[in-house]
C-alpha cells in the first residue's frame, strides 16, 4: 500500500525543521530579488517589466516562504510529538497499541537516538516495504517495520528485503517486528547483513534512548559543558570484545549487577563484566 504522491509541505515535514526555514528563505530571496536581477541584466521586454517598482513575482515568493514556513512548523511538531511517542512506551502493550505510521516513527525515533540519520521514505506502507533508511559513518541501512503482534514475519518477508538491500545497494538490512520472527526466517537471516529485531530488543532500544535522553537534558541543566567534557575524558569506555565497537554501561534487571553492552545490541551481543 503506497503513501501516494507528496506536495513541498509533506516533503519539507519529513525533514528537520531548520532545512524547511532555510529553503524558505532562499526561495524567496531568490524570486523576489535574483531572478528580477538577471531579468534586467538581459535587457529586452523582461526587462522592462522587471524595471518597475512592482516585482509582478513578489506574491509568488511571499508564497513560497509561507508553504515553506507551515512545513517546517509540521516537522518541528512532528518531532516533538514523535519524540513524546519514544518518551512514554512502557512496554509491548504500549507499542501494540499504536497504529502503521506511528510505529514506523518509534522506530525511526529509536535508531535517531543512536546516532542514525533517518529518513522516512515513501516506498512502504501498511503491508510493509522500506519504510526507513538510516546513514550513519557513510553506511545507508534499509529497515522494515511489522507491528504484527500474534503473527511472527516469515522468511519470504525477509528474503525480500534481502533483494532490496542488494539492488538499492544497501549496506545493511533490518526488520523491526513486535511478534518477533519464524525459526526459517532467523536461519535464512543468520550470517547475512540481516539484522532481526523482535518485540524484547524494540524494547530494549527504546529504554536505551529514554536514559540516553535523560542523562543528555539532566547534563544540561546540572553539569556545566567543561565539567561533562573532563568527566568523559576520565571515564575508560571499553571496546566490544566481539566487534570493537564502543561499549555502554548497563544494568542486569534481574540482579542489579552492571555490566558493559556493546552499543550496537542486538546485532552484536557482546559484554564485559
Amino acid at each position: 500500500m503506497g503513501r501516494g504522491k507528496r506536495n513541498l509541505i509533506d516533503v519539507l515535514a519529513g525533514l528537520p525543521w531548520p532545512v524547511g526555514l532555510v529553503v524558505g528563505a532562499l526561495g524567496y530571496l531568490t524570486l523576489a530579488h535574483g531572478v528580477p536581477a538577471w531579468f534586467a541584466r538581459q535587457g529586452g521586454p523582461f526587462a522592462q517589466v522587471f524595471a518597475g517598482a512592482s516585482n509582478p513575482l513578489g506574491l509568488l515568493a511571499w508564497l513560497f516562504l509561507a508553504l515553506c514556513a507551515v512545513g517546517a512548523l509540521a516537522s518541528f511538531l512532528k518531532s516533538q510529538r514523535t519524540r513524546r511517542l519514544l518518551d512514554t512506551r512502557t512496554g509491548l502493550e504500549s507499542i501494540a497499541a499504536l497504529g502503521w505510521r506511528d510505529f514506523e516513527r518509534l522506530v525511526g525515533e529509536a535508531f535517531r537516538r543512536r546516532g542514525y540519520s533517518v529518513e522516512e521514505t515513501g516506498l512502504g506502507g501498511a503491508d510493509g516495504g522500506i519504510d526507513l533508511i538510516l546513514r550513519r559513518d557513510g553506511r545507508r541501512v534499509l529497515v522494515q517495520c511489522k507491528q504484527w503482534r500474534r503473527e511472527r514475519v516469515p522468511v519470504n518477508v525477509v528474503r525480500e528485503m534481502y533483494g532490496l538491500m542488494a539492488h538499492h545497494r544497501a549496506d545493511e538490512v533490518r526488520i523491526a517486528a513486535l511478534g518477533g520472527f519464524t525459526p526459517d526466517a532467523e536461519r535464512f537471516a543468520d550470517g547475512k547483513r540481516i539484522e532481526l529485531i523482535d518485540g524484547s530488543a524494540l524494547l530494549m532500544m527504546i529504554e536505551e534512548g529514554r536514559a540516553v535522553s535523560s542523562r543528555v537534558i539532566d547534563a544540561r541543566h546540572r553539569i556545566e559543558p567543561k565539567l561533562v567534557a573532563a568527566e568523559e575524558r576520565l571515564i575508560d569506555v571499553p571496546s566490544c570484545p566481539r566487534c570493537g565497537e564502543t561499549m555502554v554501561h548497563r544494568v542486569n534487571r534481574r540482579n542489579g549487577n552492571g555490566f558493559w553492552g556493546c552499543s550496537t545490541f542486538p546485532a552484536c551481543r557482546g559484554i564485559r563484566n
